[in-house]
């Protein structure tokens, strides 16, 4: 093992060049409104981080500079991505240039897994 401590001073710090994922070890942080996240791991140019839904929980419409993909693991969810909308299951994804309008609305609980770059700064401070 190199001398590297992960004692930091929050879990989303504990996550930070993390290369072994365990998802048990990771408490959620309540966002309100019916959602739970989970930030995996990062650096500087990447962010992966899990957000659960419940029923009717809603990712509001919003942009930001980050380029973002994500992965449905479960459940239903309304994506919107500028001026369309799709439905999207369990097993499906989607891509979000840079600075594009977009939000989620859950149908069915779930799961999604997010993907940034460069890391959302926001979310660790």
């Amino acid at each position: 093992m190199s001398g590297h401590s992960f004692a930091q001073s929050s879990p989303a710090s504990a996550a930070k060049g993390k290369q072994f994922i365990v998802d048990a070890d990771i408490p959620w942080q309540d966002l309100g409104g019916g959602l739970k996240r989970k930030i995996m791991s990062y650096d500087e140019t990447m962010m992966m981080v899990k957000i659960e839904f419940e029923k009717d929980g809603i990712g509001a419409m919003h942009k930001h500079v980050h380029t973002q993909m994500s992965y449905v693991e479960s459940g239903v969810f309304e994506i919107t991505i500028g001026d369309k909308k799709q439905l999207l299951k369990a097993g499906d994804g989607y891509y979000i240039p840079s600075n594009v309008m977009h939000g989620a609305v859950c149908k069915e609980p779930g799961v999604l897994i997010d993907l940034f770059t460069p890391m959302r700064e926001d979310f660790v401070k």
